[in-house]
């Protein structure tokens, strides 16, 4: 039998109801969406599948972008107008913390689909977007996004606790996360790697596509496994403040009495937005094409997790990507409010009448 969350008015996290089957309609392609690649067989005659999937399946599609509306338009403007005048920013959230100018990597990080998040996430405030913004560069510097290597970050997922693995049917990367794989005792390393892993997933993110999709295995789950109240509420508010419009849908799996509890806990904290797309013990085949989702979580898909294959492999796929984006947006001349879509290989740059350049 299948199960969706059902969020009451007040917003309180209840126990799934029954009898809905928690499909999504699938969207039609958009004219950025890159051309579909048919995605590799699920294991070789050598065994199960060891390594990422490069892209979807040639059946995913992006969902299309609502063109903006005059007013939106305007807005996404001024806020492209204040962000491009921002030369220096305080290197922490500390009070008068010393200022240091802009890197290209965090210039590169504000393109123009990164604006019209939070302009979105904002409901369209612009004050509040751009303080915002500035808040999430600030955040970045100060927790180290980038001082966070592959190597630092390897032994969290040894066991394979968090493994990115295909695409749902908009072409979402798929971060899976198996509290019954703990190998560490619980610190802040633990949440450096799941900020590390959602970064991970942005870089494999094809053309068109802005979300993820998180799915959560409670099954086997000991109780020192999952995450305390405290790092529950620590990852709510780095997902709802600094990744805005970047979950896309969140599933739980075989979630006990148990983590109920602690959803209650950390309920106050949620966005209302953040809980709706929150889903339980859904058929997940609904929403990821079979042959991409993990057998473990109702799919076709025969996955083995090899650290010393998989990892090296996923490390490889991103870093291609990222440098290959970055050779786009230098190319471009370096503007501040580049196009995802261009920077990830499809259509035009915006030009100098969508961004800002900045020195070479």
């Amino acid at each position: 039998m299948e199960h969706t969350s059902v969020a009451p008015a007040n917003g309180a996290i209840t126990e799934p109801a029954t009898n809905s089957n928690g499909s999504v309609s699938k969207a039609s392609p958009t004219d950025q969406s890159a051309p579909p690649v048919v995605s590799p067989s699920l294991s070789s005659s050598n065994g199960p599948l060891k390594t990422p999937f490069t892209h979807p399946t040639s059946s995913s599609t992006p969902r299309p972008t609502q063109p903006l509306t005059p007013d939106q338009q305007t807005k996404y403007t001024s806020l492209l107008t204040t962000v491009r005048s921002w030369t220096t920013l305080p290197s922490t959230s500390a009070p008068k913390s010393p200022k240091t100018a802009l890197t290209d990597t965090e210039r590169l990080w504000l393109t123009r689909d990164c604006l019209l998040r939070y302009l979105r996430a904002s409901k369209w405030n612009l004050p509040h977007a751009a303080t915002r913004l500035e808040a999430t560069l600030i955040w970045r510097r100060e927790y180290g996004v980038e001082a966070h290597t592959a190597d630092y970050i390897s032994p969290e997922n040894e066991t394979g606790k968090q493994v990115i693995l295909g695409y749902d049917n908009d072409c979402r990367p798929c971060l899976y996360l198996n509290p019954h794989k703990q190998n560490t005792q619980k610190s802040e390393k633990q949440i450096h790697h799941l900020v590390f892993m959602l970064e991970t997933c942005i870089d494999l993110m094809p053309p068109g596509t802005e979300t993820l999709v998180l799915l959560v295995n409670f099954k086997d789950a000991r109780k020192g496994d999952n995450a305390s109240p405290g790092q529950g509420r620590q990852v709510i508010s780095i997902l709802q403040n600094h990744y805005p419009e970047r979950l896309g849908r969140a599933c739980l799996k075989d979630v006990p009495w148990i983590i109920w509890g602690f959803f209650k806990i950390i309920n106050p904290f949620i966005d209302p937005l953040t809980r709706e797309k929150m889903k339980f013990d859904v058929d997940l085949r609904e929403l990821v094409p079979p042959e991409q989702l993990l057998r473990s979580y109702g799919g076709n898909c025969e996955f083995e997790y090899e650290h010393t294959i998989y990892w090296p492999k996923l490390i490889a796929m991103a870093e291609e990507r990222r440098a290959a984006m970055r050779k786009r947006w230098e190319g471009a001349g370096k503007r501040v409010g580049e196009s995802e879509a261009y920077l990830k290989g499809v259509g035009e740059p915006v030009g100098d009448g969508g961004g800002e350049k900045v020195g070479v």
